[in-house]
């Protein structure tokens, strides 16, 4: 009877496993909700999400992917206010003015 409850519970480790999307820790809540959301909007598998400190502060860029032509990926501060967009059809490289390319790289939040 142990042996069927530890299989049970194993599997259900598993399972449950395959859909959860690992959020760094620390990640701020709103970020965490908006993680989420990008997880079931996003059609890329490469899907991601990295942390930079820019202009003095941690920022978030979601990076949609390439599985598709021309997608911007979003810059969002701390707090979700969005900062801007990178890449596009315009190949924007600049946030607040600055180009991003000065932004110092801390890790990645999220991939699919």
């Amino acid at each position: 009877m142990k042996t069927i409850v530890v299989l049970i519970t194993s599997a259900l480790l598993v399972i449950s496993n395959c859909n959860k999307s690992d959020i760094a820790k620390g990640t701020p809540e709103c970020v965490q909700k908006k993680i989420k959301e990008f997880d079931k909007s996003s059609s890329c598998n490469d899907a991601r999400v990295k942390e930079y400190l820019f202009q003095g502060k941690h920022v978030f860029v979601f990076e949609p992917g390439t599985c598709g032509a021309d997608m911007t990926s979003e810059v969002m501060d701390s707090g979700c206010s969005t900062l801007g967009y990178l890449g596009g059809i315009s190949g924007n490289t600049k946030i607040n003015g600055e180009e991003f390319s000065t932004a110092m790289y801390v890790k990645i939040v999220w991939e699919k």
